[in-house]
């Protein structure tokens, strides 16, 4: 191939450099580079918008592996103006899956590195002919960005004083009660930012909102993949939750997503990504060759000696995240999304896998030279993975929130012991197990409740991390919402398609004593008691509390404890929903704010004797035995002076004796037992003298009584 020549008459090709990785608009033109070892040969597929909707590939350049290709990587630049293309390669060589090769010249797929990946334009619309995969592309970027930051800038908050909300982008605004202009999509949900302010909320953590195909399954089953758990590209956005879908090559999904996270910033709400970095949508032998599978398999997946798929992540293939290639690719991503889009951090779904060893491990490619007595194989868990290694010493990423889901479906479970570098902190499935257990009623569970209480000591104190590495949860988009775990003893997944086999089946929930939504007063009494039992604790914790979108107001999804494949009612935010339910609403709201106001409640290190006091049903007495259902503690605050906080897990009501004070009084704040809106007596409610008085006796006494399954906070106020 000589070392320029012309492309329909318009554009001039030159040799192209195999730096950065991707297409990268320069002066004159673009510059194509894509890593491929294996491929013999490869081409760059341009097209048009409507060429690409017909499947039709407008021009094609053959790349020579003399002019063209620079180790493993082949890249190519064009002079011209390609501002409304779009591109993809095909890639020659071997066939030959018993060796873990996909090559197949007659595949045109998408670049591990395009910045938009346009293909179907409307959420849940197939292409032509009913065709739920037609061909992608991805979008050639521009010399130049149209977007305004506006002077945008990351918030940095210090992660103790995060209250997170994980959210689901389209979830949020698709249900008609939201009234938006634009439902189900970035726009949309900036509709509703300020909702969450008055929540208090300062954090949303999207459930995956890089492009996937929500109609992977639909070609053989009515189900949908809302949730997203199955990446095509990491660098593009969900081009189909923007208004505009597909249009301007993918550029206005890209605006839309940093128009979102700019207006969540100018509120006060940082925004950390979902991101799935551990499998990919073309799943195990049988998938389809969309991207990485058709560029270098053998490179991006974890491979058996005879070619076949590591399943560590349960769908299908395991990325070979510590490969130095693949770990670079996650590395350049990662930055992207913060120094492009100003995302404030990341959750890393199933991180355990990124701590394995990538398949043919080699300690000379891994580490430079031969490591002693080595006996690492494919997969086996790494004390100090390369990976997280980059990731945590990197000059951008070292300085944003990175939250590991520390366990993997392989059976890996690293809660508390995650490689951190005193930087990872991690969904804490602990912490979420032991307060279900204690929260409704089980022996046992006292002193893990406690340590839960004080931000797992237990778990992260040895290991030199703090409270706030605990990211606290008792709910999230897998398994129960918070209404659901407090109305079944049983999951109830038969519309997903599997005969209920899907799903976990140990939830630790408790009906309260009937099953079902259909129950008498009293049950439902007990289920509202319970919800807020289980929200004070999420907000009197150390660490960080984290809480599923919808469980504010008790959304329910029926019992069903895996919802991944519904659009509809069921994965929506019911906004009407939530104006019926406003009693639970105003509670979590008041108590977010009630954390937020508390010195005591965020602390850098774990809570000492100095401050912090153990009680049982008498002051100083705490009962740590096996048949224990009450835990009570007072902490000195800054600001409030000190708080008394118990919680009765027992089915008999207690009173409970408070700590002396000389000279002061506990007044009441939050008493779950009582009915809304005296659960939580602001300073601003009507009857609220009247609601103190009514307990006097017990208070001028240094008591108080506790219903059954209820809890209590009280602030130290001084006597007039």
């Amino acid at each position: 191939m000589p070392e320029r020549y012309a492309l329909g008459g318009a554009c001039r090709v030159l040799a192209g450099m195999p730096e950065p990785l991707g297409a990268t608009a320069l002066d004159g033109g673009v510059n194509f580079a894509v890593y491929s070892a294996g491929a013999a040969g490869a081409a760059l597929c341009l097209f048009t918008p409507d060429d690409l909707k017909a499947d039709e590939v407008t021009e094609e350049v053959p790349l020579d592996p003399l002019f063209n290709r620079t180790g493993n990587v082949w890249h190519i630049f064009i002079e011209g103006d390609l501002h409304n293309m779009l591109y993809a390669y095909r890639f020659d060589g071997r066939f030959a899956p018993h060796c873990g090769q996909y090559f197949d010249v007659s595949n045109v797929v998408v670049d591990p590195y395009a910045k938009a990946v346009v293909s179907r334009g409307e959420y849940g619309v197939p292409g032509p002919g009913g065709d739920c995969w037609p061909q992608m592309a991805g979008m050639i970027p521009l010399p130049y960005s149209t977007f305004d930051w506006q002077g945008d800038l990351p918030l940095r908050y210090p992660q103790k004083d995060l209250v997170i909300y994980e959210m689901h982008l389209r979830g949020f605004t698709k249900h008609t009660s939201s009234n938006v202009e634009h439902p189900g999509t970035y726009i949309g949900a900036i509709s509703k930012l300020d909702y969450l302010k008055e929540l208090g909320v300062n954090c949303v953590e999207l459930m995956p909102c890089h492009e996937f195909n929500e109609l992977e399954y639909f070609s053989h089953s009515s189900k949908m993949n809302f949730w997203g758990y199955s990446t095509i590209n990491f660098f593009s956005p969900m081009t189909r939750y923007s208004s505009g879908g597909t249009r301007n090559c993918g550029r206005d999904a890209i605006n839309e997503f940093k128009t979102f996270v700019r207006e969540a910033h100018k509120r006060g709400i940082e925004v950390i990504m979902d991101v799935v970095l551990n499998h990919t949508a073309e799943g195990n032998e049988k998938g389809p060759r969309l991207s990485f599978r058709g560029v270098d398999n053998s490179t991006y997946y974890m491979l058996a000696p005879k070619g076949e798929f590591y399943n560590y992540s349960g769908c299908g293939n395991t990325f070979n995240c510590n490969h130095p290639v693949v770990r670079d690719f996650i590395v350049d991503c990662l930055r992207y999304w913060v120094t492009e889009m100003h995302v404030d951090g990341f959750r890393f779904d199933l991180a355990s896998i990124m701590t394995r060893g990538c398949s043919l491990w080699d300690p000379v490619n891994v580490y430079g030279g031969p490591v002693e007595g080595d006996m690492t194989t494919t997969g086996t868990p790494l004390a100090t993975p390369p990976l997280i290694d980059m990731i945590s010493n990197d000059p951008i990423l070292g300085d944003v929130k990175l939250i590991a889901e520390a366990w993997d479906a392989g059976g890996l479970y690293q809660v508390g012991q995650f490689p951190h570098w005193s930087i990872w902190s991690e969904w804490n499935g602990k912490y979420r197990d032991i307060v279900r257990q204690f929260i409704k009623g089980t022996d046992g569970f006292a002193g893990g409740f406690a340590e839960c209480l004080c931000g797992s000591p237990h778990l992260y104190q040895a290991g030199g991390r703090k409270p706030w590495h605990s990211i606290n949860f008792v709910c999230a988009h897998d398994g129960f919402t918070l209404a659901d775990l407090v109305t079944y003893n049983k999951k109830y997944n038969l519309s997903n398609g599997e005969d209920n086999r899907d799903g976990e089946n140990h939830n630790l929930s408790w009906n309260c004593g009937e099953e079902g939504e259909f129950v008498g007063s009293s049950v439902r009494r007990l289920r509202k008691r319970q919800m807020r039992n289980f929200f004070v604790c999420l907000m009197v914790s150390q660490g960080v509390p984290m809480f599923y979108m919808g469980d504010e107001y008790g959304h329910t999804k029926g019992g069903n404890n895996n919802t991944y494949c519904h659009d509809h009612y069921v994965n929506y935010f019911r906004w009407d929903k939530k104006e019926e339910s406003s009693d639970l609403h105003r509670f979590c709201s008041l108590m977010t704010k009630f954390r937020k106001q508390c010195e005591s409640l965020g602390l850098e290190n774990f809570p000492t004797a100095q401050r912090l006091h153990w009680h049982g049903h008498q002051p100083g007495k705490p009962d740590w035995s096996e048949t224990s259902r009450f835990v009570a503690f007072s902490m000195k605050d800054a600001t409030k002076g000190e708080i008394y906080v118990a919680f009765n897990a027992s089915h008999l009501p207690a009173v409970v004796g408070l700590p002396e004070r000389p000279g002061y009084h506990w007044e009441p704040l939050v008493d779950t037992g009582k009915p809304a809106p005296y659960d939580f007596l602001t300073d601003d409610l009507p009857d609220r003298a009247f609601a103190v008085q009514q307990i006097s006796h017990f208070l001028n006494s240094n008591l108080y009584p506790m219903l059954s399954y209820s809890s209590i906070i009280l602030e130290l106020q001084p006597d007039v």
